[in-house]
């Protein structure tokens, strides 16, 4: 048997659970782009362009033309348990959208380095949140067209063990054309480019 810990029990820091939490929902580069495109369909783009160098570990860039994210939820939006898809329990029981725990986008800038660009369709000006792995370095107003632009860059740059068990820049490639194949064949009325 193994030598038992004498540590005690304790409350991990919010940046190890934010850690552990991304590793539930970002499991490799496939599974960002899964989430940011089922944001974008959510979001009623009918277009998503997939961008992506090195397998996805180097960067992926996710553009639609949906209804973007206003200014003054810009911020709020990388945090975990923030969404605009349900309101209350009651929710549960008639979900419409592909996500709805608020999680996703948290657990992104958790791992990795997160440029957000977002007009909304109410708003004449757009936004733009630069954060580092969980921490919101900047959030300037800039010029954007409508819609979303995330870039996610330096995918588990600062946690090594979970860069470890990412495959080839090809497989992991291959493992994005296929999700993209995929929602291309279940949304045939929306454009995708990858």
């Amino acid at each position: 048997f193994p030598e038992r810990c004498s540590l005690s029990i304790k409350l991990l820091p919010e940046s190890v659970t934010n850690k552990i939490a991304a590793g539930e929902v970002v499991e490799n580069p496939a599974s960002v782009v899964k989430e940011l495109m089922e944001n974008a369909i959510d979001a009623s783009a009918r277009s998503i362009r997939v961008r992506v160098e090195g397998g996805g570990k180097g960067l992926i860039a996710i553009s639609d033309d949906g209804d973007g994210i206003p200014a003054d939820e810009v911020a709020l939006a990388i945090n975990r348990f923030a969404t605009s898809k349900i309101d209350s329990i009651e929710d549960l029981q008639r979900i419409h959208s592909l996500g709805f725990r608020g999680e996703a986008l948290a657990s992104i800038a958790a791992v990795s380095s997160l440029r957000v660009q977002t007009r909304s369709r109410a708003e004449t000006e757009g936004s733009e949140l630069i954060c580092e792995y969980g921490k919101v370095k900047s959030i300037t107003r800039k010029g954007f067209p409508q819609g979303s632009r995330f870039e996610v860059r330096d995918l588990f740059a600062n946690v090594p063990a979970r860069m470890k068990f990412l495959k080839s820049e090809r497989t992991e490639r291959s493992r994005i054309a296929d999700l993209v194949l995929f929602y291309a064949l279940a949304y045939p009325f929306l454009h995708f480019t990858l």
